[in-house]
């Protein structure tokens, strides 16, 4: 498929810069030829095709394709290109001259019609006269008026190879240049597998960030090998012989990579044909082993195999890897021969052994599937050694937030206690069902479980397992925010805890009990909550770590308490060093929403970007970064608010909890009094905010009534409504700007000021609030001066006049940086900000100034007078 200058091709914006480099030189009359190496699939074809459609008009373009036939035609390429432009070209190619003579017409050609954009691809299937001409070409390009641009693979290509010598030839001629096309980043396939639903990291493990590879497997769901990869890659090998291709269906069986000493065993004891296999651009060589390019490759040749010899491969290689060398277990790999060698025994052995292995190194997500691997092969398993099993399986995908299965896992697990008649089990594994149920937004039935626990487990003498379902009755009703069910259970679990020694009864515990206290305003819950992290910590409690930390980062964001940023950083770390997928993406999440409140708006769209395309099953995560990147574009005016707050809002209803429910209330109550449509906002809010009041949350109950009172509606502000909001409503305004400055959060402060009563304070608000970039807001107030009779420019301020394009303070950084010459990868690192917000920033700067091209836009950013505009 053609690729269209309006379509966005990501990571790809300093190459194509790189062409319109080389074209400029074209247009100055000095010709330029572009090589364009990359593995097949890399995106050669579909960078020239983007670049080519930036210039419709302004140039012509010539293009021709060598074709990957055993026999290549002669001048394969020119032959397109002649039919094309017509005699005397045409007659010269017709006539099979020799290419010394093609050159000279093709020459003349391009000089006589001038600029021309000519495409040779896939020259690594030129034949011999096509390299002579392509020779000549990059010998002479200064002298020819034409962008030539050569793309081939250079995996494709051996020692010998005859491309590789005219390649060598040319590499010092002024006129040529080279662009080599990397694969797509991890964040990049993160951003293409978003809308499918797809586990980026996974996808990116199979492709390698091979786009045409990531393409194809989204358009599949990842379900199977797509037909089309497994075609391309099936094409290839057919070239080999038999004994090369023999040898490639051995590397197949063995994932990631095979050593030579495994590979000569499984071939037979000959590794005569690896040159063949390498020459082929399937494999690759590495160190000691060998591995094919992309997974997707390797699984499309091993499904290719016969069952049989497959079978025997596998068996084969289980065989050598149980005796290694080095005498260590490679335990996943023996793991994955014994399953597809369809040994039980050995599955059940190795796949334990191995998540076992994998969660020690808090490699969670592999733990989990090795568990799976070993339930597979557990029907005729003891019942105590399958409900083990079980148990470590749900716990995997409960700190990976695979929910589903972690409920599926325990539900199973529950039937074998109830089986065996083990009450203290069953109460135990009912206490981390409701925990796993929480999270998975099963919020009624994890209420029900819990307390189902407690009767199991009081039935029997107090123990441990009775002190962790008093705790996880507490965390049930701190996470609805009933603030004495949090504090009596908690309390009992504390009582017990203590009367036990048991720690880890006293770290949960503490944790509930401090951060209900910490959320509804009450004196010692942050020391209560340092105690829980410290316990803990000493005693190696790693997911209690990592829920402490989420803990401060919700009553952080809650309480506006940022000096809790510390602990919010030093979670992010702790987490992301143990493999705590899901704990670490809730603290993300809150610093987006921190980041939103202190003022930094881009950089709070980045972080809740990101965990909007991680595809998790926890609703609250995706419930935080919607609401953030609502209120971004709220707040900034940007187009398309409520389709986030609408998705916000259907994820938070079925909770009914003041968690899930409050932040989305709240954003649809400013996003509705910013768009003049303060009518609604009664009805949105009033089942939340009386929720709020009842539950005594001050900081929700006194958003909400703040909200409420813009919106004209009078009514009796909440006793428990935090200070800022209490002192607006009750017309201190001069009380909360203060502080909300000390606090932290300017917009809040502007929004303060803009109750005033006198011109001074409307202008601070209104300058304040512009330089923010809140031009709603700033509407707002420039509305309520013009009323008391002050004058205020109608259209852009000085600031905005100044930048009639309407870029935000961000965008002109970049389009500075832009007009410099610097490419992405450089302004990224200049600015501290990721390639990918920096191509987004690009993409938005070509659009507000409606050009196609970077040199376009740095051409209107010097009409415009915004090139070296104080940034």
């Amino acid at each position: 498929m053609a690729v269209t200058a309006e379509q966005e091709l990501l990571e790809r914006a300093p190459f194509v810069a790189a062409l319109e480099e080389a074209f400029g030189d074209v247009r100055t009359g000095v010709g330029r030829l572009v090589l364009v190496p990359g593995e097949a699939g890399i995106g050669k074809t579909a960078l020239v095709q983007r670049f080519c459609a930036e210039h419709p008009d302004d140039a012509r373009l010539l293009w021709g394709a060598c074709d990957g036939l055993h026999t290549p035609r002669p001048l394969g390429p020119f032959v397109d290109i002649a039919l094309a432009t017509g005699d005397p070209l045409e007659e010269i190619v017709d006539r099979g001259d020799k290419p010394q003579a093609v050159f000279a017409a093709l020459r003349d050609e391009l000089n006589a019609k001038k600029p021309t954009i000519v495409v040779l691809e896939d020259v690594h299937w030129a034949d011999e006269a096509t390299l002579d001409i392509l020779r000549l070409l990059g010998r002479r390009i200064e002298a020819v008026e034409a962008l030539v641009i050569a793309t081939y693979r250079d995996d494709e290509l051996d020692r010998t190879h005859p491309l590789r010598i005219v390649v060598g030839e040319l590499a010092t001629t002024a006129g040529m240049r080279r662009i080599e096309l990397p694969a797509l980043s991890l964040d990049a396939v993160s951003e293409l597998a978003a809308p499918h639903g797809v586990d980026p990291e996974e996808l990116y493990g199979k492709t390698a960030g091979n786009p045409f590879f990531v393409t194809e497997a989204l358009a599949t769901g990842m379900t199977d090998v797509p037909p089309t990869i497994r075609d391309a890659v099936l094409a290839r090998a057919a070239r080999l012989g038999p004994d090369a291709r023999a040898l490639l269906d051995a590397v197949a069986v063995v994932p990631q990579r095979v050593e030579l000493s495994l590979l000569e065993i499984l071939a037979g004891g000959s590794l005569t044909e690896l040159d063949e296999c390498l020459a082929s651009g399937i494999l690759r060589h590495e160190d000691h082993s060998i591995a094919f390019r992309h997974e997707l490759a390797r699984l499309a040749v091993e499904e290719s195999i016969n069952p049989h010899r497959r079978l025997a491969l596998h068996r084969q290689a289980l065989a050598v890897l149980e005796d290694p060398p080095s005498g260590t277990l490679d335990l996943a790999r023996l793991a994955h021969h014994a399953e597809a060698a369809g040994d039980a025994d050995a599955v059940l052995q190795y796949a334990a052994a191995a998540g076992a292995r994998a969660a020690s190194l808090g490699a969670h997500r592999e733990a989990a599937a090795q568990y799976a691997r070993a339930l597979r092969f557990a029907d005729d398993l003891g019942l105590h050694a399958k409900v083990e099993l079980l148990e470590r399986r749900s716990y995997e995908c409960y700190l990976t937030d695979q929910s589903d299965e972690a409920i599926a896992s325990l539900e199973r697990a529950l039937e074998i206690y109830r089986e065996l008649g083990d009450h203290r089990k069953e109460g135990v594994a009912l206490c981390a069902l409701s925990r796993r149920m929480w999270c998975g937004d099963r919020i009624r039935e994890a209420e029900d479980v819990v307390q189902r626990a407690i009767e199991v487990l009081e039935q029997l003498p107090p123990g441990p397992e009775l002190g962790m379902a008093y705790s996880s009755a507490a965390s049930f009703c701190m996470n609805v925010e009933d603030v004495d069910g949090a504090l009596s259970w908690g309390t009992r679990a504390l009582e017990l805890g203590e009367q036990l020694g048991d720690t880890e009864i006293l770290v949960h515990s503490l944790n509930n009990v401090g951060t209900m206290e910490v959320l509804a305003g009450r004196p010692g819950g942050r020391e209560k909550l340092e105690r829980s992290l410290a316990l803990a910590e000493e005693a190696g409690l790693d997911d209690h770590v990592g829920r402490a930390y989420i803990h401060f980062g919700w009553a952080m964001t809650r309480t506006r308490t940022y000096p809790l940023q510390d602990r919010l950083d030093a979670g992010l770390e702790f987490c992301g060093e143990r493999g705590l997928d899901l704990w670490w993406l809730y603290m993300l999440a809150y610093r987006a929403r921190g980041e939103l409140d202190q003022g930094h708006w881009d950089e709070a769209v980045d972080s809740a970007a990101f965990v909007l395309r991680q595809r998790r099953d926890a609703y609250m995560l995706r419930i935080l970064g919607l609401v953030v990147l609502a209120l971004v574009r709220a707040r900034r005016g940007d187009p398309d608010i409520w389709s986030p707050l609408d998705e916000a809002l259907a994820l938070g209803q079925p909770s009914g909890d003041l968690q899930h429910l409050a932040p989305v209330v709240a954003a649809r109550a400013e996003a509705a009094w910013l768009e003049g449509r303060a009518d609604t906002v009664a009805e949105a809010t009033q089942a939340v905010f009386e929720l709020a009041v009842r539950r005594e949350s001050p900081w929700v109950a006194g958003e909400l009534a703040y909200w409420r009172w813009q919106a004209g509606i009078r009514e009796e502000v909440p006793s428990c409504a935090a200070a800022p909001y209490a002192l607006q409503i009750a017309g201190d305004w001069v009380g909360a700007a203060d502080l909300w400055t000390e606090i932290g959060c300017p917009y809040e402060a502007a929004l303060a000021l803009a109750d005033g009563d006198d011109e001074e304070t409307l202008r601070r608000a209104h300058d304040e609030l512009q330089h923010l970039g809140a031009q709603p807001a700033a509407a707002i107030v420039a509305r309520r001066l013009r009323e008391r009779g002050a004058h205020v420019p109608r259209g852009p301020q000085s600031a905005t006049r100044e930048n009639p394009a309407n870029l935000t303070r961000r965008e002109l950084e970049v389009l500075g940086l832009v007009a410099e010459g610097l490419r992405n990868s450089e302004i990224a690192e200049r600015l501290f900000l990721s390639e990918k917000t920096v191509d987004h920033h690009v993409s938005a700067i070509l659009r507000k100034l409606e050009v196609r091209t970077r040199g376009e836009a740095s051409a209107e950013a010097v009409r415009l007078g915004l090139a070296g505009q104080d940034r």
